[in-house]
């Protein structure tokens, strides 16, 4: 156990340097973070609800096949209606794998630090070497629109040249 080291006092107690700050939260407690892990803790509680349900659709399919007291022990228990058992076990895995999905979704927006839209598509452009600026998408567009115009111009003269064809 390592001795509690005496506190070093400064020669100017007034000075706003040396007065001690009061404790930051850390990034995994700040807001940005809770709402990041929002989408992980929703997937969470839904997965242990689903859970829930697929539980009970087990139970309850099991308790159909134990034969009753009285009943003979060679014959089914009851009527399978093969619809409804598709229809619930499709049911129940369906709400497994969104429930496990949307955790795997929100675990990893929260991991690589991804809060918006545009911190996505900063990371991603990030990653493929893309500047990013809006100098570079607007003259994009720029040049598209001044395509477009010219072979919006070139149809229109078409259809002119036509017009004047069939009326001469």
């Amino acid at each position: 156990m390592a001795l509690a080291q005496p506190a070093v006092m400064t020669s100017n107690p007034t000075s706003e340097s040396s007065a001690p700050r009061p404790l930051a939260r850390t990034d995994i407690f700040s807001a940005r973070s809770r709402k990041q892990l929002g989408l992980f803790l929703g997937g969470a509680s839904f997965f242990f609800l689903s859970s829930l349900i697929t539980r009970r659709s087990l139970v309850r399919r099991y308790k159909a096949t134990v034969p009753k007291f009285y009943q003979p022990s060679n014959r089914p228990a009851a009527d399978v209606n093969g619809a409804m058992e598709a229809f619930d076990a499709l049911t129940v895995a369906t709400a497994n794998v969104l429930s496990v999905s949307m955790m795997v979704a929100g675990g990893a927006l929260w991991a690589f630090d991804i809060s918006s839209l545009e911190d996505m598509r900063g990371k991603i452009r990030g990653g493929l070497g893309i500047d990013g600026s809006e100098g570079r998408e607007s003259r994009a567009e720029q040049e598209m629109e001044e395509w477009l115009a010219t072979v919006l111009a070139r149809k229109e003269e078409k259809s002119k040249a036509k017009k004047k064809g069939r009326e001469e």
